[in-house]
């Protein structure tokens, strides 16, 4: 072989094999951006300040939409693509869903300001739909009939966003895809996903303070989002799992550059727990701060399994605080 090329090729994996070693927190050239907008937006006892948020209803459900922390005097403009709005004041609204199931999306914005919000509002396909453990053709299962402890938390959802191959690569929130969150068992088109719009304020909230620390991620790996009580069940995990609920999501980083499994987060040339451990010590720092109560839930560390999976981090906004796994 030409020594030119061997050289070429012998600096570029070189090259590779210091960049996937590099502590993530060592310098990086790539800028993270929060994309919080120059208003925040209220809607069902949760407040956004995301130039993008994803909201669901049911078909015919009354919400309200508000802006709030504004500086901007003046009229806000909701315009919005299904369903019926009637405007309370210059920066609220009422809204009503469409009644047909599908993304209906609003954006709010004023004519003095450049910055604008887009709603990706989702109108779900009711809960007494479904059909023996069926939704048009897509596997449920059944959810517990009695909530555990008889907690509102774990009461069966109202609904499911339907997910098909045009709206799946919509965002949720600036950094997160309905894809994402996708059960992982097989099945065709329409899929169903179960939501929380906590979990995914939740999760933006801890990749800024990811990028703050110094460990660049554009988003999380989502090794797991949501799944239905059959998947959950056939993978043996517990009944009540946060998962089906659709406020939980297991995470890791994984961008020096994607190769599926976490990044090697402090710099010791291996992929272990103790890289989870760091994200696990970053979210757990969250709580003791009064503006993350609405956000506390459970957090667990879930060490490799070699030959299986790497490790990851648990995170869900159940109410109350929960540990394991460190």
């Amino acid at each position: 072989m030409n020594a030119k090329y061997v050289g070429t090729a012998f600096a570029a994996i070189t090259f590779f094999l210091y960049y996937i070693t590099l502590p993530a927190n060592a310098a990086d050239a790539r800028v993270f951006s929060p994309e919080q907008a120059e208003f925040s937006v209220k809607f069902k006892n949760e407040i956004s300040p995301y130039n993008v948020i994803g909201i669901y209803l049911l078909p015919g459900e009354t919400t309200f939409i508000e802006v709030v922390n504004s500086s901007t005097a003046g009229k806000f403009i909701l315009k919005h693509s299904g369903g019926q709005v009637n405007r309370i004041n210059n920066r609220q609204w009422r809204l009503k869903a469409h009644t047909t199931p599908g993304l209906y999306p609003a954006t709010i914005y004023n004519p003095e300001q450049t910055d604008s919000v887009t709603l990706n509002i989702f109108v779900m396909v009711p809960r007494s739909e479904k059909r023996r453990g069926y939704l048009n053709g897509y596997r449920i299962g059944h959810y517990p009939v009695t909530p555990l402890r008889g907690l509102a938390a774990y009461r069966a959802p109202k609904g499911f966003i339907e997910v098909t191959p045009e709206n799946e690569n919509t965002y949720l929130s600036p950094h997160f895809q309905l894809k994402q969150f996708l059960c992982k068992q097989a099945g065709d088109y329409p899929k169903y996903v179960v939501l929380q719009e906590r979990l995914l304020l939740k999760l933006q909230l801890i990749l800024e303070r990811v990028n703050e620390r110094g460990y660049f991620a554009d988003t999380f790996v989502i090794m797991s989002g949501y799944r239905t009580p059959y998947y959950n069940r056939a993978i043996g995990n517990v009944q009540y799992s946060r998962h089906v609920y659709g406020d939980a999501a297991d995470i890791y980083i994984d961008t020096r550059p994607p190769y599926g499994t976490m990044d090697d987060l402090n710099g010791d040339g291996r992929i272990d727990h103790r890289d989870a451990a760091i994200l696990y010590e970053i979210i757990d720092e969250l709580y003791p701060h009064p503006w993350y109560k609405p956000f506390r839930g459970g957090l667990g560390l879930y060490k490799e399994r070699p030959g299986v999976r790497g490790p990851f981090v648990h995170v869900d906004t159940r109410g109350n605080r929960a540990r394991w796994g460190r």
